[in-house]
């Protein structure tokens, strides 16, 4: 039996669309519960193409999408044979999407079975949870170099975005690993030189330029390497791992400020209080204010470096 999707499409929209809109205007009440069901459904499939997007199944729905177009292309133009392929594909398509998304439906059962929710639809409590262990990767690879007294210098955005400095840089666009950033540091390869830029749980670029502190305060035996991280961290609310290349030992530039010499522990104290702790806790009003502060003054450098940037253009 051939199904016709160009045939039944009027009779479809007759029976159902044009009746429920009748129903509609006979309770006007019933709007409501349509407006909270289409945001439920919006909702979740928000949340289903955020859980799938990247993964194999991404390309999977991709092809899925383009079956069900052909389908119905070939039923509004009467093309019997093409029709009965494609629907027949279409019957077992049930049974093989079970199949193929297997390990994501088992996931999600298992994450409601569980009562883990949070985790499900990726809000706040699994960002914290994430962004944690992020954190324990960068102290782990920041130790490693440390060992080897291998130059690093690692940028974790936070809430004002750095995308100026990212675009310097060699995109990367890949998960936080400790063993990703302590071959990207590696001497004598290609990325080594220059700052990696950690944006949204992800290592966006490598190889990336930061700005130099001028700062006649600024100890004179401090190399380009801090000075480029005091830099950085003063023009937007970004913590910056430093490793150093003559004495091994490690630091953090915040706020304008460099906390040198840390060890392991301590390192992983700060980076949690201040990117985990102040970003998904308390002293938020304070926070807020500091960042539209910083907002304006990184506004402020951006549209100068333009002007001036202009002016040279223009002597040339």
């Amino acid at each position: 039996m051939v199904i016709n999707l160009g045939m039944n499409w009027e009779n479809f929209y007759r029976d159902n669309i044009l009746e429920y809109i009748r129903n509609l205007q006979q309770n006007p009440l019933e709007l409501v519960s349509l407006i909270i069901d289409l945001a439920i459904v919006i909702f979740l499939l928000y949340c289903f193409f955020k859980v799938v997007k990247g993964s194999r199944a991404w390309q999977l729905i991709k092809g899925i999408a383009l079956l069900i177009i052909a389908t119905w292309i070939s039923g509004l133009f009467n093309l019997k044979i093409l029709n009965w392929i494609l629907t027949g594909i279409m019957n077992l398509g049930v049974i093989a999407i079970i199949v193929i998304f297997q390990p994501e439906l088992r996931r999600g059962l298992e994450q409601l079975g569980t009562n883990k929710l949070t985790k499900f639809f990726g809000i706040d409590k699994d960002l914290s949870t994430k962004t944690k262990e992020d954190i324990y990767k960068i102290v782990i690879a920041a130790t490693e170099l440390a060992k080897t007294k291998t130059g690093a210098l690692i940028v974790i955005e936070r809430d004002i975005k750095i995308q100026d400095i990212i675009s310097t840089g060699i995109p990367i666009d890949a998960e936080v690993s400790p063993q990703l950033l302590v071959n990207i540091f590696e001497p004598k390869t290609p990325l080594h030189d220059g700052a990696v830029v950690i944006s949204g749980n992800r290592i966006a670029s490598a190889a990336c330029v930061l700005p130099l502190a001028d700062d006649k305060d600024i100890a004179k035996e401090l190399g380009t390497r801090h000075r480029a991280a005091i830099g950085i961290s003063k023009e937007s609310d970004s913590i910056v791992v430093i490793v150093s290349e003559e004495t091994g030992k490690i630091s953090i530039a915040k706020d304008g400020t460099l906390i040198a010499d840390l060890r392991e522990d301590v390192l992983k104290k700060i980076l949690i209080s201040n990117i985990v702790t102040k970003r998904f806790t308390g002293e938020k009003e304070e926070r807020k204010n500091t960042l539209k502060k910083l907002k304006e003054k990184r506004k402020e450098n951006i549209e100068q470096i333009k002007v001036e940037k202009k002016d040279t253009e223009n002597k040339e």
